[in-house]
């Protein structure tokens, strides 16, 4: 199995020895909400921080440090997946310090985006475990290599564009408002939307297989990889429509 989330490592998934608790789908869920509720809670401390200021000069060390933080705390799970349950809950604060920093720039300039993207992010996310809990998906390996594929594609995408950028070169999907933009972005929804049914597979057949109870902390921060990247693309998408 794979799954193009590198938080979703083959190798991360190791078996639990004899007599050790083992990971199970309604751990991973209960955790995954307890992570959402970190993250609510400090965007919620970086908005409130801004609106009590009136100042969005206020946003900027909250914003980077989150997303500094957050890189650095992730790639730490990513190698040492046994201290999850420590670095999880770090992740999800960090980045609601970035999300809550992007998120009220783009309220500013947009007025309800933000509510608009949440609903939308959620609504995806329960759409697909429906659909894929029902068996219309099936994650066979063609799918799977298409979805990592295309992952892989848009990441490279990304970094070309971010060191042209240096140079002052813009790579016009990305920000562009005009048809071929917003088509870009429903194809980047469409692909982060995808790697959440690789990591619905990827976590059942991980507890299915007797992973050991840490990776419940594990995989609800791989979840939250993916609807991190998923809420992002969707307030992108929803900004170029609004434009």
């Amino acid at each position: 199995m794979r799954s193009s989330n590198p938080a979703l490592k083959e190798k991360a998934f190791q078996i639990a020895a004899l007599g050790e608790e083992r990971m199970t789908i309604e751990g991973v869920v209960n955790k995954s909400f307890i992570l959402l509720g970190l993250l609510a809670m400090s965007a919620y401390y970086v908005w409130n921080k801004v609106l009590v200021a009136q100042d969005m000069a206020v946003v900027s060390p909250f914003m980077w440090g989150g997303i500094i933080g957050g890189l650095i705390v992730a790639m730490i799970t990513i190698f040492k997946p046994n201290l999850s349950n420590i670095t999880a809950p770090a992740y999800a604060l960090l980045e609601g310090l970035a999300l809550g920093g992007i998120s009220i720039m783009m309220e500013m300039s947009y007025p309800g985006i933000v509510m608009q993207a949440v609903a939308l992010t959620f609504a995806v996310m329960f759409a697909l475990l429906a659909v894929y809990r029902s068996g219309l998906i099936k994650v066979t390996n063609n799918f799977r290599m298409m979805v990592v594929g295309a992952t892989g594609g848009i990441f490279v995408f990304y970094m070309l564009s971010m060191v042209l950028g240096f140079f002052g070169v813009n790579m016009p999907f990305i920000n562009n408002d005009g048809v071929f933009g917003i088509g870009f972005s429903l194809v980047v929804v469409a692909i982060a939307a995808m790697n959440l049914v690789l990591d619905f597979d990827f976590i059942e057949h991980s507890a299915e297989r007797g992973a050991p109870k840490y990776m419940e902390w594990y995989g609800a921060f791989s979840l939250m990889v993916t609807l991190v990247w998923l809420y992002l693309e969707i307030l992108r998408l929803i900004s170029k429509a609004r434009r």
